[in-house]
């Protein structure tokens, strides 16, 4: 079952056996012709969201919000646990005491996630500590060649 959402207000179920029956063909890669109830409908998915499910779609040149929910999706929220959740990480700060070997990074500058940030040598191993999330860089805290302590703030996103 899915849990869909329109405009943030309408909701309703969609069972996979809903989704088979849809009379729906595609016409071009984002434009279907869809006949529901002997009412024809052009539609078109105008931009997607993979991660946070969310689509903008027109139906008929009306434009709706729509996010989808599956079973697992709807038991992460209940449990209070939110997906992309570490994505709003906006300082980072040392995993465990060590040495700055390298600092990859200015301030001002935009990383995407995954870019290297910095090299942090802790017990006799480099450990690469990389951006969690696009963003800018607001303030590096450390130099090179500082020591630092677990939890020490090392650099700041805007």
């Amino acid at each position: 079952m899915y849990h869909v959402t329109v405009n943030g207000v309408d909701s309703f179920e969609i069972s996979q056996d809903d989704i088979s029956n849809l009379d729906a063909i595609a016409t071009t890669k984002n434009t279907y012709h869809v006949l529901q109830q002997h009412t024809s409908y052009k539609a078109q998915v105008l931009s997607k969201d993979l991660n946070n499910k969310t689509y903008q779609v027109a139906i008929n040149n009306t434009v709706y919000t729509i996010n989808v929910e599956d079973t697992l999706d709807r038991l992460i929220k209940e449990m209070g646990f939110e997906l992309g959740v570490t994505k709003h990480i906006n300082n980072i700060k040392a995993p465990m005491p060590g040495l700055i070997l390298d600092i990859n990074v200015s301030v001002g500058q935009e990383v995407k996630e995954d870019d290297t940030l910095l090299i942090l040598e802790a017990m006799k191993m480099e450990n690469v500590l990389t951006s969690p999330r696009d963003g800018v860089i607001k303030s590096i805290s450390v130099s090179k060649g500082d020591a630092v302590d677990k939890n020490q703030l090392l650099l700041e996103f805007e």
